[in-house]
């Protein structure tokens, strides 16, 4: 059963919220039966009108901020697009990637196959995520063709935000996140669900830091993990490494 979006902060201006994972922002080609947004939800738990400002996929869970006004939507998608917006993301990947590193890789932007304006031919846009490797485990679990398995808790700090770039990231480096049904590995996700009960991508929005509309003060909001993922994190032992 999907957690419920939750309020981590409000004021005048803006609202920001802990989106569960499999919780689709507004109606999409991706899904046209569901019933549930979180632009909906939110709407509904403030009693007024919400203009989001920034995305999160559908899988991904995490902070999620929405302006209260059209002006203040207006001055934080502008914070966006200039660069004085920082996104946090925690993950675990699969095999260990190096301490630290930069993936500066361009990706051509994925449209849904559903969607009657998508446009074809397009060219790679530059993106680039900064990650760092925060704990390792090696399971005695023969997943693949090795004997054992292994795993890491990454952070990942995206520097641009093409559509699904931190999955497609990791994949490209050849440490695909798992869970991740669309770039990930089916063996590790089915691992994780049978040994630790977890079938959601396991990537989330930890952190999100960005100049207030009204006075352009920096503000940090954090979102805690949901029980799904904060269980796998304390099975692997690293509840230590993990703020969230």
């Amino acid at each position: 059963m999907m957690q419920p979006l939750s309020l981590l902060y409000r004021d005048p201006h803006i609202a920001v919220f802990n989106k569960p994972s499999g919780l689709l922002l507004h109606r999409s080609f991706i899904d046209r039966h569901e019933k549930l947004f979180a632009l909906q939800m939110a709407r509904d738990l403030l009693g007024q009108r919400v203009y989001p400002v920034h995305r999160l996929d559908r899988p991904t869970s995490g902070v999620l901020l929405f302006a209260l006004s059209p002006e203040d939507a207006a001055t934080l998608t502008l914070a966006f697009t200039s660069g004085a917006v920082s996104k946090q993301y925690l993950a675990i990947c699969r095999g260990i990637p190096p301490e630290s590193g930069r993936i500066d890789y361009p990706l051509v932007e994925e449209q849904d196959k559903c969607d009657p304006y998508r446009q074809e031919g397009k060219e790679a846009q530059a993106a680039v995520t900064g990650y760092r490797r925060l704990a390792t485990a090696e399971l005695e679990h023969r997943v693949g063709r090795y004997p054992t398995s292994r795993y890491s808790l990454v952070e990942a700090i995206p520097v641009t935000g093409r559509r699904h770039q931190i999955r497609r990231h990791f994949k490209h480096i050849f440490h695909p996140l798992v869970g991740d049904v669309n770039y990930g590995e089916g063996r590790h996700n089915r691992f994780f669900r049978d040994q630790f009960n977890c079938a959601r991508l396991l990537l989330h929005g930890a952190e999100l830091t960005f100049p207030h509309p009204l006075d352009g003060r920096k503000l940090s909001v954090q979102a805690p993990l949901d029980s799904a993922f904060a269980a796998v994190v304390e099975a692997l032992g690293w509840s230590g490494a993990c703020r969230c």
